[in-house]
């Protein structure tokens, strides 16, 4: 099994890090592989709204998202974790997610998603809220812990010191690997579920 980690910090060894690694150090217990993809500080633009992928299944904005997508397609699993800015998440962590979650056309139904906040005080139940809502709308199940996953620090370093908030990452990193582990067994068993034709419709008609 193999769980894609996206780290939304442009501090590359900050606490989102930090809070990550703990996560990293269970899956590797239990036998489940990691990558973890450095987002922030990259320069990622927005969605340009071009429809490019609904003909290609790739954004024709040809960076870190494309690549990135081509990982996902093979993975069980995917953490996203950012530091809260304005009590929302990371702004380059955000176009990429939206670019490529939109231009990817794969199909994500039963890969497990979990996400992280990490925050200096405030604002982590607002971004954790935010950032589910990317597996929500395309049939992940979303992992979760003992209690809501954030991870608290301000400096490089701090959250070592949030020993709740470590043991939050580790509880979560058990649930999703117990999780996916049972997914791939039903997937066996039962195939996934059943799938209805899509009906899209506008509020104006």
């Amino acid at each position: 099994m193999k769980v894609l980690m996206l780290n939304g910090s442009p501090k590359k060894d900050g606490n989102t890090a930090l809070a990550l690694r703990e996560m990293e150090k269970v899956f590797a217990e239990n036998g489940v592989e990691t990558e973890i993809i450095q987002v922030g500080g990259k320069d990622v633009r927005g969605c340009t709204a071009c429809c490019y992928c609904y003909k290609n299944a790739k954004c024709a904005i040809d960076d870190i998202v494309n690549e990135t997508a081509e990982k996902l397609k093979e993975c069980d699993g995917l953490v996203i974790a950012s530091p809260v800015y304005y009590a929302a998440a990371n702004g380059t962590l955000v176009s990429m997610l939206d670019r490529l979650f939109y231009s990817s056309r794969f199909d994500k139904t039963m890969k497990v998603g979990a996400s992280v906040a990490v925050a200096r005080r405030g604002g982590c139940s607002a971004t954790f809220d935010q950032l589910n809502k990317y597996f929500t709308i395309c049939g992940m199940p979303v992992a979760s812990s003992q209690y809501w996953n954030s991870v608290h620090g301000a400096a490089p370093g701090e959250a070592a010191g949030d020993l709740e908030g470590l043991q939050t990452m580790r509880t979560l990193a058990r649930n999703m690997t117990f999780l996916m582990k049972s997914i791939a067994l039903g997937k066996e068993a039962y195939g996934l579920p059943e799938k209805e034709q899509k009906t899209a419709t506008n509020f104006i008609r």
